[in-house]
């Protein structure tokens, strides 16, 4: 997954998560949208892990008068961010020195 975005609504997070999905991923977004994922933060609040491979696309998804009407309509505000896989390699007696220190407190 290389995007999330976290979104306040009014509507009910099931109503949201249907309407998005149904409507935007699966239509609207289906061509650039291979993998997505909600998680509930409460009934107003999700985050929305996707795996998007046009950036471009997808912001001028969010941004049609189908999605801003959409958005308006549910008091619904978008905070999106992009995620870059960075590889890291740690020496195993890093890892238990940092646990040992994390334990001693």
């Amino acid at each position: 997954m290389n995007i999330l975005i976290i979104s306040t609504f009014s509507c009910t997070f099931e109503e949201f998560k249907n309407d998005v999905t149904n409507l935007f991923l699966e239509e609207m977004c289906k061509e650039f949208v291979t993998d997505y994922e909600f998680v509930k933060v409460n009934d107003h609040k999700s985050h929305l892990l996707l795996n998007c491979t046009d950036l471009e696309k997808l912001g001028s998804e969010m941004e049609s008068p189908f999605a801003k009407e959409w958005d308006k309509k549910n008091n619904c505000k978008d905070t999106v961010f992009e995620f870059k896989f960075i590889q890291l390699v740690v020496h195993p007696q890093r890892w238990k020195r940092a646990r040992d220190l994390a334990k001693a407190g």
